[in-house]
């Protein structure tokens, strides 16, 4: 992982605000994963938790697949060198045009996420004369707690709610263009409970035997959510994998053990755990203030490049993050509010938070900003200079930046 003095000459040589992604660590985390749980799953990476291409480009080899959720993304993991045949069409909106284009690229799997999704490719598929591999979301009527996001067991717009899976599996089976292939079910996010992950992999895999018995077929692919959390606050403990594996792979080998499964192709759909404690938005402190009694330190990232950390990215309370003073580590400690530079109040990305000596000019670390970091981010807020990005890869830095917005073009008088 990247330490400490890395983070600094990175911004030094590129300044601040700037992501710094380690790709040496994620792909230790990806090794990890592959060596806890076996054989029994591939990896699918979520496109959407990380869309730089350079990125992709240096994951390509070592996931399975890519997952998408838009066609642009599909454009982005085609430039990262990933075959067609490798990516997954996931997303509640598709537009047509999305779809007759995946269909002409020949996509490894179309995720339909509604009747309207499976019929239009029928249509296409039908009018290019090809055939397109689908798997049908389905929407569980349950899950556990201990999740950032649930989605399950409410309104929601995403897949086939469980209790109409039936009848849409008879209908999209029975669409002359299409494969279906299999299942897909994501129904939450960001959990660091272990026993909660494992429960909800019970919950997938008993609705994934329902949707096959009904079928009346073996399924080729079956996509499990992960949702395996970030530790982003202070007092959060990492997800203990290997326990999590101790209490999962029973019952996966349990489902393996059945005919309908034996040759089933088990999917671990997620980025958010590979790609995010393995990067860092670091920023520069430019001034500091006292207002009564408070200690304020202005920096130069505010929400409009870290939604999240800002505490506005699904959060009902915002809460500090795990956050660093690269420049003074050993400094007297002190207690400060922490704001971004945008001309608004709600721009706070601390309060109360005991940091060594926080001083203009130094350089702090916003930490688990791999994923959801500058791409979930209104840039174009207060037209501050957008963040660049580079990889640390071999301890050698490259500049990854695939745009400058707001930076100033106006000649020096």
């Amino acid at each position: 992982m990247a330490d400490r003095g890395q983070l600094l000459a990175a911004a030094r040589q590129f300044g601040t605000p700037l992501y710094v992604y380690d790709i040496d660590a994620i792909r230790a985390r990806l090794a990890l994963l592959r060596e806890t749980f076996g054989s029994q799953f591939g990896i699918s990476f979520a496109v959407k938790s990380n869309p730089n291409v350079a990125l992709l480009k240096a994951l390509a080899g070592h996931v399975d697949t890519f997952d998408v959720s838009a066609f642009a993304e599909v454009e982005r993991a085609v430039a990262a060198g990933c075959e067609v045949e490798r990516i997954t069409f996931c997303g509640p909106a598709k537009r047509d045009e999305e779809i007759r284009r995946a269909v002409r690229l020949g996509l490894g799997e179309l995720v339909v996420e509604s009747l309207r999704e499976a019929r239009l490719a029928d249509r296409f598929a039908g009018g290019l004369g090809t055939r397109q591999t689908v798997l049908l979301r389905i929407n569980p009527a349950t899950a556990p707690r201990q999740f950032g996001v649930n989605m399950a067991g409410k309104p929601s717009q995403f897949g086939i709610d469980e209790e109409e899976m039936a009848e849409a599996i008879d209908a999209i089976a029975a669409l002359p263009n299409l494969d279906l292939a299999g299942f897909h079910i994501y129904a939450g996010s960001n959990s660091l409970s272990a026993g909660a992950i494992a429960e909800n992999f019970g919950i997938m895999t008993a609705v994934f035997r329902r949707a096959a018995a009904h079928w009346g077929r073996a399924p080729a692919k079956l996509i499990f959510g992960a949702g395996f959390g970030v530790p982003y606050l202070p007092a959060d403990e990492a997800l203990d994998l290997a326990g999590l594996a101790g209490e999962m792979l029973p019952a996966i080998a349990a489902l393996r053990a059945e005919p309908a499964f034996a040759r089933t192709r088990l999917m671990l759909e997620l980025g958010r755990w590979l790609v995010g404690p393995c990067g860092w938005l670091l920023s520069s402190i430019i001034a500091g203030k006292t207002s009564r009694g408070t200690m304020i330190r202005i920096c130069d990232a505010g929400f409009n490049n870290h939604l999240a950390a800002y505490g506005m990215m699904g959060s009902v309370i915002r809460r500090n993050w795990r956050i660093a003073n690269l420049s003074n580590p050993d400094g007297e400690p002190g207690r400060y509010t922490v704001v971004g530079p945008l001309c608004t109040t709600i721009d706070t990305l601390a309060t109360k938070l005991e940091l060594p000596q926080l001083s203009a000019g130094d350089v702090i670390a916003i930490e688990n900003s791999g994923a959801y970091g500058l791409t979930s981010s209104p840039t174009r807020f207060i037209s501050h200079p957008e963040p660049r990005e580079a990889m640390l890869e071999g301890g050698r830095l490259a500049d990854i930046s695939e745009s400058l917005l707001n930076h100033w073009r106006l000649a020096d008088n």
